[in-house]
């Protein structure tokens, strides 16, 4: 996602400009499918019925984990899922890669194109926030500092108009600035963000976790892009019988996604 007024990247960013040359556009080729693990598939998304994202079923022997944020991380699995899962930009066409979703989250994304990776995280947080009546929280940094203030009480109106302010002014640089780093990816929850700051850049976040008796931890990811498209959740291309779920307990330094491939050591938290 190209960043507003960026003029810069994040040291993040050059470094893994220099290993992974492919990270040239912000169009990257989905990576090719590894080896599936005999585990049980949950169900496809596409042939049965999901209401929400707490919905999404985990596969045996896991519990929903919420994490330190537990109002968030319940907030999050009561996103609703919309039963038309094909992903729609902002001028209501659809997008050309419709491989990449395992379900649409019932949100709205407006009539610009302004609703891309980062919006969508923020407008997910200040929802919540919104939502819970904690109007104070809601407030995000552009580039330079600048801080963007919910007003007091907003109507759903106004509160709309906010985020396309936030929208136009803030991106992956500044919000990956505002976020706390998470140093162990093993420690992943609900609500947390997956975002590398630049031009290009990305953000997804984390709308669920669930960890198994021995501790393994497996998480969903949610994106938009660019143009401005549906938030929706996104397939595991690793490993299609765990998918939508991903393994936060490989060994892998990298996290392939369908559309972007991020480091572990680019994990925020709120």
């Amino acid at each position: 996602m190209m960043v507003k007024n960026n003029n810069s990247i994040t040291s993040a960013s050059l470094f893994l400009s220099i290993i992974l040359p492919v990270f040239c556009s912000c169009q990257l080729a989905a990576p090719k499918p590894g080896t599936a693990h005999a585990t049980q598939s949950p169900a496809d998304g596409n042939n049965m019925v999901i209401n929400t994202v707490g919905e999404i079923p985990i596969p045996p022997g896991y519990t929903r984990f919420d994490g330190r944020d537990s109002s968030f991380a319940h907030w999050l699995r009561q996103v609703k899922i919309r039963k038309d899962r094909r992903v729609y930009l902002y001028n209501g066409q659809l997008k050309k890669n419709q491989e990449a979703q395992f379900a649409v989250l019932d949100i709205p994304v407006g009539a610009k194109d302004l609703q891309q990776c980062a919006d969508a995280v923020m407008r997910l947080r200040a929802s919540f926030l919104y939502d819970a009546g904690r109007i104070p929280e809601i407030s995000f940094s552009d580039n330079d500092g600048k801080k963007y203030n919910c007003p007091r009480v907003p109507d759903p109106k106004t509160f709309d108009l906010y985020l396309e302010k936030v929208f136009a002014a803030c991106g992956t640089l500044s919000l990956s600035k505002q976020l706390r780093k998470v140093t162990v990816f093993t420690q992943v929850q609900p609500g947390d963000v997956l975002i590398r700051g630049g031009s290009p850049g990305h953000a997804v976040i984390v709308m669920d976790v669930a960890v198994s008796g021995q501790g393994q931890k497996i998480y969903l990811l949610a994106q938009s892009y660019m143009p401005a498209q549906d938030i929706h959740i996104l397939k595991n291309p690793m490993d299609e019988d765990t998918s939508p779920w991903y393994s936060a307990n490989t060994d892998n330094f990298l996290i392939y996604t369908p559309e972007w491939t991020f480091a572990k050591e680019e994990l925020r938290r709120w």
